[in-house]
Order: C-alpha cells, then structure tokens, then sequence
C-alpha cells in the first residue's frame, strides 16, 4: 500500500526547489516552515488512508455510464465529499474566492501525493483547478461572481473542452461553432471528445470551458474563442435552473485510469422547448482570443501532469521495493541467512531500484522548481519577468520528462517483479497501465520538445537557459568544494552532462538563427532528456550538499556514475542525427 514519503518531498520542497529560501525573503507571505509541514502531513495522511484503498475498486470497476449519465466506482463519491470538506481543493485558489492562497508549490506537492494514491481521482480537482484559474485569469466579473468559487471549493468541477475527432494537436482544424444570442450570451454547437471528467455523479453541476468558433471569425488559431458553458444553468439568486443542452454520449473504454470518466461531450445537439436550440454559453475573456485563455488552463495543466509522472514513479518504485524485500529466490552476495534470499539483495534488482529512486526524485526536483518558479513570477518584485521566463522554460521539461519517467520506472517496477509484475493481482500493471496516457494528453511529448527548442529557448534573447545552465554549474562547484569523499566522480560526471546541454544548446541557437528549422526539431525530443538528465544532476548534487546528515550523497553518486552519462550520446542525436533522420525519413513518406 501507498504510504506518502513526506520527509523527501518536503526536503526537495525546501532544500532543492527553494521553498526555504523564498519564505525566508518573504516572498510567500506569511508561510511558516510549521504550516508547510503540517499540510504535507495531513494530505499525504489522506492520500495514504483515503485514496489508496479506493485504486483497486476503481481499476477494476470504473466508471459506468448509461443514458447520459455516469456512476463512478464504489466509494469514490464520498471521498471527493471528504475532499471538499477538507478543504482540498482550494488550496491554492483565491482567498477572496474561498481558496486559501497558499503557494503552487505546496499545491503540486500535495498534488503528488494524490496522485500516487490514485491518478484516476486526481485527475478532477487537477481539471478543475485549471478551469478556476483560466475564469479567475481571463473572466469578466460576472463570470467570477457566479461560477469562481464554486470552482475554487471543488462544490462544482470544471473540464477542458478542446479535442474534437478531426483537431486533436492542431487546433486549427476545430469545427465547434457558437452563435450570438440576443441576450449577449452565446450558442454553442459541436461536438468535443477525451473529456475528462465531462460528466460524473460528484457534484450538482460541471462547468465546461469549451473552444468554439463564431461565424465570422479569422480562419486558424486566432479565430477560436472560449466559452464557460454549465451543465446546469444558475439563476439570478445562485440556485440552479434549467440543464444546459451539453450531453455526455458516451464514455472510452480505455488502457487505464478506469475511474476518470474521458467523456464524449455534444454541445446543442437537443431542443428544450421554448428556448433557442444550442447549449447556452458566455464568453471567457475576448472573442477570437480564446486559445490565450485556455493556455492559462493548459499551462497549468502541464505540470500538474508532469506531477502525475512523479506520482506513478513514486507509487511503483515503493511496490517495487516491498515486492523486492519480500520475494525470494536464489543466493545473493552478502545475504548471510538461510535458505534463498530476498530478491532486494540481487546487484541487478538493487540497480534497477536505485534507477527509479535516482530519476523519480530528479523529476520531482524538475516539477518542484518549476512550481516555485511560478510562485515568484506571481510574487510580484522587480525580478518576475525573469521568473516568467524560468516557468517557461521548465514548463515543458517538468510535463514530458516526468511523463516518460513515469513510464519507464512503471515498466522498470513491473520487471521487478518478474511474471507476477504481469498478473493484474500485484498492481504492478495497472500502474503501467495508468501511467501511458501522460506522454500523451495536454500536448503530447513530442510537442513539448518542440515547444523547449522553438519558443523557450529564445526567451531573454537566448541568454535565460544559458544563465539556468551557469546556475546548475554552480551547484556542481560547490560538491567540489564540500571535499566530501563519499561524492566520488559526482562532481567531474555532472560537469561533463552540462557542458553536453551547453554544447547541444548553442548549436540549437544557431540553428534557430541560421534559418535551420527543421534540424533543430530533429533534435527536440533528445535534448529535452539531455536537458532534464543534466538539470537532475544538478539538482541531486544540491540536495546532496544541503543535507548534513550525508545521507543524500550516495544515491546523488549513483546516478552521477551510472545514469547521467547518457547525456553525452544525447548530444551527439541532437548535433549529429538530423541529416540522418531526414534521409531515412524520406522513405516513410514516399
């Protein structure tokens, strides 16, 4: 069973992310190190005795839809009510809006916790937490007054509405249409798949954040606007009124995640009499403007599922671990008692643990600054361009580095346990199976690469990631001068894996600037990992020296000396496999 580690997030909260620093500086208000650690522990206290039980009931009963409606699984709407009167939900939503205002970091923290629990369940507040921040962010202040804190408590949830069956990464191809009514608010009709969430028996009401296009807007991207459209209507005195004509046809029978309902959504398909056809909807922010307000959701969004990969990583190496304790087969080197010994004692099992543990806490390290980031270019001061653009940057590396870790320490824990890894039985699988679909959904891996090379990597005039790298330089010198002899190699590895990224980094630039595109999307997807590989280093290193009891030192080594030199034939795919992949490429499309 899932038992939250605390003590580890909330020293890479403090020691690593810059928790610690940031109260110290008073940029987060009045936080205290007290509340931060009495936070963690109550939510990993939920995670690990409210949420943990309900994974196996949810995996393998799901959710069930029928006539429109869906039932989630055995005991999950009662914990989402414990959830609420928690207080869960809002913690770092607007105190004015009934959330408690506490920073990204200690959200995405707790964030982590439930997801290792159950990815399927978090997935709800993670949406919806988006939706409240894109009404917060960009709604008028009608919008905020009627829909805001209702989403900010969880009493309502919220869904992403943006995929259709012919426009999944390209927008520009949505047909989803909305009208003006006469009563200034809008018609919206079309049809939106992979909702998740879009439909569920938690709560009295769900509001839609919908991407529409009006009759006559511009042709691509910069016609698409966002319109808030409720399953229920509310009338004037905050009670609900009529449904809404937004339908859920149906549910996927999907991999994983088994209790997130993904929902097929059809907006005006039905007639409620006297009233116009269309589902009724307002207008978030400007018309023709609405991809800038859902990519505040999505941004959003991006981390919070790059948390999910920490999550999983987290939850399958301590399944992994308790399998390893307590399996046994064969003689060990070292294992002194009778008969076969633990599997845990294997140098082969040890290396693949210590892999996970290694990669699992450099994603969370990534995920967790990316987090603080955000929390300082909110801060305000003289510095939150530079935090902007740090958010940027990680931004896309915290959502696909984490994801694909989640992946592989997933398959990794599952190897671990041999051919029972393969039996439903162990929960081995069904973390596999709930850790796929993270690569993929808000934007997939190969769009977030694209992403880090093309639009983050010119941030400050290409001088943000250099001055980043510098940063992760000084953390490096600073293991050499701690004299520790238990770092080993650790300092002269981490160093060669930077100046890999910063090799790999100007020859993007110069790429970019030469006019050399498509070399440089070539590229993408390995220096992301050569990035985040290099970064984590780094960032092991900085917790490694923080932590006067030296017990950090020895897993920072490990991965200086077994794991970080793949950085140096990423840089090589990144300068020197373009020519190659195009020519070989030419044959795919023949």
């Amino acid at each position: 069973m899932y038992r939250a580690p605390v003590d580890d997030i909330a020293f890479t909260l403090k020691h690593v992310a810059g928790l610690d620093s940031a109260m110290a500086d008073g940029r987060l208000g009045d936080l205290s190190d007290d509340l931060v650690d009495a936070i963690l522990g109550e939510a990993g206290r939920f995670a690990s005795e409210e949420l943990a039980p309900l994974y196996k009931v949810g995996d393998e009963i799901g959710a069930v839809w029928k006539d429109a409606a869906v039932t989630t699984p055995p005991g999950w709407r009662e914990a989402y009510r414990h959830w609420i009167e928690g207080g869960w939900n809002g913690l770092s939503g607007p105190e004015e809006f009934g959330g408690q205002g506490l920073p990204t970091m200690l959200a995405m923290a707790a964030m982590e916790m439930w997801n290792s629990a159950s990815i399927a369940f978090a997935l709800c507040p993670t949406l919806t937490a988006g939706a409240a921040e894109a009404v917060a962010k960009h709604g008028s202040d009608e919008l905020k007054a009627t829909w805001l804190e209702k989403l900010v408590t969880g009493e309502w949830t919220g869904t992403m509405n943006l995929t259709e069956p012919q426009a999944g990464s390209d927008l520009a191809a949505m047909r989803t249409r909305a009208m003006r009514a006469d009563d200034g608010t809008y018609r919206v009709f079309g049809q939106k798949i992979f909702i998740t969430y879009g439909e569920h028996d938690y709560t009295d009401n769900i509001v839609h954040l919908v991407l529409a296009r009006l009759p006559d807007a511009p042709a691509g991207t910069r016609g698409i606007s966002l319109f808030l459209v409720p399953k229920f209507l509310v009338n004037a005195d905050g009670s609900l009124g009529r449904r809404n004509d937004a339908f859920c046809a149906s549910i996927e029978h999907k991999l994983g995640i088994h209790a997130s309902p993904t929902c097929t959504m059809i907006f005006g398909d039905g007639f409620v009499e006297g009233e116009e056809k269309g589902a009724v909807g307002y207008l978030v922010g400007e018309e023709n403007r609405g991809l800038a307000c859902m990519f505040t959701m999505m941004n959003n969004a991006r981390l919070a599922v790059g948390i999910e990969g920490v999550a999983v990583a987290e939850a399958a190496f301590q399944k992994a671990h308790a399998y390893a304790l307590d399996r046994r087969q064969g003689k060990a080197p070292g294992h002194a008692g009778e008969g076969m010994a633990p599997i845990v004692h294997h140098p082969d099992v040890q290396r693949n643990l210590l892999t996970m543990k290694a990669l699992t806490q450099v994603a969370r390290a990534i995920c967790y600054s990316c987090a603080h980031a955000i929390d300082l270019s909110h801060a305000g001061g003289d510095d939150a361009a530079y935090w902007t653009d740090r958010a940027g940057l990680l931004t896309p590396v915290a959502k696909a580095f984490s994801t694909d870790i989640g992946v592989e320490m997933a398959s990794v824990g599952l190897q671990i346990h041999g051919g029972m890894g393969f039996i439903e039985e162990t929960g081995a699988a069904a973390l596999y199976r709930d850790a796929r679909i993270a690569p993929i959904y808000e934007g997939t891996n190969g769009i977030q690469a694209i992403d880090l090379v093309t639009r983050k990597l010119p941030l400050g005039d290409g001088k943000h990631v250099l001055r980043f790298i510098d940063e992760l330089h000084a953390d490096i010198e600073a293991v050499r001068l701690s004299n520790r002899e238990g770092f080993g190699a650790t300092a002269e590895k981490c160093e060669a894996a930077l100046n890999d990224l910063s090799e790999a980094t100007a020859w993007l630039q110069e790429a970019l600037d030469g006019g050399r595109t498509d070399e440089a999307l070539a590229g993408a997807t390995p220096y992301l990992r050569l990035f985040a590989l290099a970064a984590g280093g780094a960032y092991l290193a900085r917790g490694a020296v923080a932590d006067e009891s030296g017990k950090r030192i020895p897993l920072c080594r490990f991965y200086a000396e077994n794991l970080i030199e793949e950085t140096a034939a990423l840089r090589r795919r990144v300068v020197e496999g373009a020519v190659s992949l195009r020519e070989a490429g030419a044959a795919l499309v023949a």
